[in-house]
């Protein structure tokens, strides 16, 4: 194969860090490549120098032979890259082919367009109707969106950054097979996931960037996943291990909570009902969707539930609100970490106050004590391994991971009697997310009561003691999940809700 895009001793260093170091690479016509590497290793960095968002302080790319040094985007795109990013830029209020035009330089009239999409999204296994309005669609058909406003451009290079993260399981195979068809027609990929076993399946190579350098590149084919994580943190990786710990009495209630939605593309919530017990983790499934984020806005306090439908050690607690949920106890991490877990413009240390004020004291008379939100915030970096230069940086200045780990830690070390949390290591290194999940198994251990809210059946099956499955609002009767099928989830996230029995 010949070589498509060459990379040369790119390297990118900001302020306290290094994010590329002399990194060089390959990538060939008509072969899907991994970029692997641990949460801030430069991979974003890294592509937004071929997409044309960063400049290089130093090194050169070739794309197709020639000299490629794209000042903008746009340019990339002409050249001939496309990418999908892993936060989705779409609008709502429009509709598919309305948003498709926002990114086109010189759109066709409306008509040719949406007869486009219509001809382009089903010759490639993604079919999409172009007059649909993006706040109906669900979050693997944003994604189809999105991948559909690249292919229109006819790319030589497409980049896809953790393109399954929002995906079911058939809808990662519907993917694949689409993404197998580009690589029959020579179309180039590069990968980024942390889903080593998809790499494994689907890549053909992988370059496995560490601390900024590109530390060797492997065929996933014929490696372990196992192995993979290993060259990306460059030791052993740890398996969670559970603790032995008793369940004991109920600690959180919902009694057939029925909540609407804020939004008007939101999900309502239905006649829920569940009770999770000190020392348990109950795992919460289901597609991107389904009433996610209103669950975890009605346990954390940020909507109100009517009276009598949650109970918190028997207290009826449905009209509190978020702090004084946190004071008794009942805390909260929500999906969306920039703007919502943490505010991007504000230091690590004023993010620990946003949170942490109450339950570790870090306010006397009505004043901050700075000294004290210091040494919280570098207790959750010490504690959770959170990559940045230092309490004074800002939250938008951190890799997604690192923020992760941050908001994650932060919530923890807070010694929560309920934990909720929702996607707890999306967009998380193997070795990140172990950590994470480790962390929330030794706070069950500890006698705390856990709520998973994830999209990721792996973890959900390697934390559960119980599962339950999201659906249109709804929640499945929750069953352990020790020996449950993936045929059984998939009926559950489906909607189906007498699984009881078929469990033995």
């Amino acid at each position: 194969m010949s070589v498509l895009l060459n990379l040369k001793g790119l390297t990118k260093a900001y302020p306290g860090v290094v994010a590329n170091d002399d990194v060089s690479m390959v990538i060939k016509s008509g072969e899907v490549h991994a970029l692997l590497g641990e949460n801030g290793a430069g991979k974003s960095t890294l592509v937004k120098m071929i997409y044309g968002l960063v400049k290089p302080d130093s090194g050169t790319m070739e794309f197709s032979g020639a000299a490629f040094a794209p000042a903008e985007p746009r340019a990339a795109r002409a050249a001939g890259v496309a990418m999908v990013f892993q936060h989705f830029s779409l609008f709502d209020a429009l509709d598919v082919a309305e948003n498709i035009a926002l990114g086109m330089e010189n759109p066709p009239k409306m008509r040719d367009l949406a007869q486009k999409i219509t001809e382009v999204s089903n010759a490639y296994g993604l079919p999409l109707d172009p007059s649909r309005l993006i706040g109906d669609l669900s979050a693997g058909e944003r994604q189809r969106v999105e991948i559909i406003r690249c292919l229109l451009q006819n790319p030589k290079l497409l980049i896809m950054d953790e393109p399954t993260s929002v995906l079911t399981p058939q809808e990662v195979d519907i993917l694949f097979k689409t993404l197998e068809k580009l690589r029959s027609e020579g179309t180039s990929i590069l990968y980024i996931s942390h889903k080593l076993e998809e790499i494994r399946r689907l890549c053909d190579t992988a370059t496995i960037l560490r601390l900024g350098k590109n530390v060797g590149t492997c065929n996933p084919r014929i490696e372990t996943a196992r192995a993979m994580a290993e060259m990306m943190v460059g030791e052993v990786l740890h398996v969670p291990e559970r603790k032995p710990h008793a369940q004991t009495d109920v600690a959180l209630e919902l009694r057939s909570l029925s909540i609407p939605s804020p939004s008007a593309f939101g999900t309502s919530l239905k006649d829920i009902s569940f009770n999770v017990h000190r020392g348990e983790v109950l795992g919460i499934g289901g597609v991107a969707g389904n009433g996610q984020d209103e669950l975890t806005g009605a346990l954390s306090g940020e909507l109100k539930s009517p009276a009598g439908q949650m109970m918190f050690a028997g207290k009826d607690v449905g009209n509190l609100g978020p702090n004084a949920r946190r004071q008794i106890g009942l805390l909260a991490a929500p999906e969306e970490r920039l703007g919502h877990a943490a505010a991007p413009d504000m230091s690590l240390t004023e993010n620990a106050v946003l949170t942490g004020t109450v339950r570790k004291s870090l306010a006397q008379n009505g004043f901050v004590n700075w000294g004290a939100a210091r040494d919280f915030a570098q207790e959750v970096i010490d504690g959770f391994d959170v990559r940045t230069p230092g309490t004074h940086t800002v939250a938008r200045a951190l890799s997604g991971g690192n923020l992760q780990k941050y908001v994650i830690g932060r919530e923890i070390l807070q010694k929560p009697e309920v934990m909720v949390v929702n996607q707890p290591t999306w967009g998380v290194d193997a070795a990140a997310a172990a950590a994470i999940r480790q962390a929330l198994l030794d706070l069950a251990a500890e006698g705390a009561a856990i709520i998973v809210i994830s999209q990721d059946l792996d973890e959900l099956m390697e934390i559960s003691d119980r599962f339950a499955a999201l659906n249109e609002g709804r929640l499945s009767p929750p069953v352990p999940a020790a020996g449950l099928t993936v045929d059984q989830i998939g009926l559950m996230m489906g909607g189906a809700h007498d699984l009881e029995p078929m469990h033995e």
